[in-house]
């Protein structure tokens, strides 16, 4: 597992999402998770939509199913979800700024039904939800464990969980570390990055069976070269994005750095990405 140098809570995850919310968005539109390419020259929404798809697929996700999308960001993919494949979608975020955006631009909306609550205190009732969803959210998790355990008591019996992932090597070398990892979580707000293998047995001691690993490194890694390209010239050509990266006051400015730190994590492998399914 690897570490910040200082452990972020909740509510640093979320001032950091409260800060950034239009750079995010302007960098990479309403889905803030990874591309999926599978062919390599599809457009930008193309391999977003295609990446939500595959987490269907794995989650058995149709008509009247009944989902919980945990760390929804702006509630692109349970938008998407609802409208696609008519299931029902819980759509639960902790960062306010992404409540609220969701909520306004679809202010009457019963499905996707929105909620501003941190998942590892959340009041949902057990054995509620058909599929529970995870898309990119798991290295926020400040108590991992908890988060499958919380999955696990959600979900019906035979639920599925699907949840993506980054993923460190089993034994990263200390330049990885120190030069990439460690910075990345600490600059991210990531209390930590697990091994695959560390991952499963979090998923196994919480009761799930039929548990799959699907690495798809070499499909999204484009996703970061697109965000630095995005960066540069927005540094170039925005004077919010200049003012910011000049505004002392605000820690999270350091972000800018970060994506070319993962940019380069995911370029040599330090980074893999996956797709983790299993079943109550």
């Amino acid at each position: 597992m690897i570490y910040p140098t200082k452990a972020p809570t909740s509510e640093t995850l979320a001032t950091h999402y409260e800060t950034l919310d239009p750079y995010y968005r302007k960098l990479w539109g309403e889905f803030i998770n990874h591309g999926y390419w599978k062919k390599g020259d599809e457009t930008v929404q193309t391999a977003l939509e295609q990446l939500i798809e595959l987490i269907s697929e794995k989650g058995k996700i149709q008509t009247n199913t009944s989902v919980l999308d945990i760390g929804c960001g702006y509630g692109a993919s349970a938008r998407y979800l609802a409208r696609k494949k008519g299931a029902q979608i819980t759509a639960l975020t902790l960062s306010k700024s992404q409540w609220q955006y969701s909520r306004i631009h679809d202010p009457e909306s019963t499905n996707p039904r929105y909620i501003l609550a941190d998942f590892l205190k959340n009041s949902l009732s057990s054995n509620s939800f058909d599929v529970a969803v995870a898309i990119e959210s798991l290295e926020e998790m400040t108590d991992k464990n908890l988060f499958f355990t919380e999955a696990s008591r959600i979900l019906r019996p035979g639920g599925r969980l699907v949840a993506t992932a980054w993923i460190v090597n089993e034994t990263p070398t200390k330049w990885e570390t120190k030069h990439l990892l460690s910075p990345i979580c600490q600059e991210r707000h990531f209390p930590s990055i697990g091994t695959q293998n560390e991952y499963r047995a979090m998923i196994e001691k919480a009761g799930f069976g039929e548990l799959h690993f699907q690495d798809i490194t070499d499909a999204v890694q484009k996703t970061w070269s697109i965000c630095a390209y995005r960066l540069t010239i927005a540094i170039f050509t925005d004077k919010k994005v200049r003012a910011l990266l000049r505004n002392k006051k605000i820690p999270d400015r350091i972000f800018a750095i970060t994506i070319y730190r993962i940019w380069l994590a995911f370029k040599i492998k330090s980074i893999r990405y996956g797709i983790f399914s299993a079943v109550k």
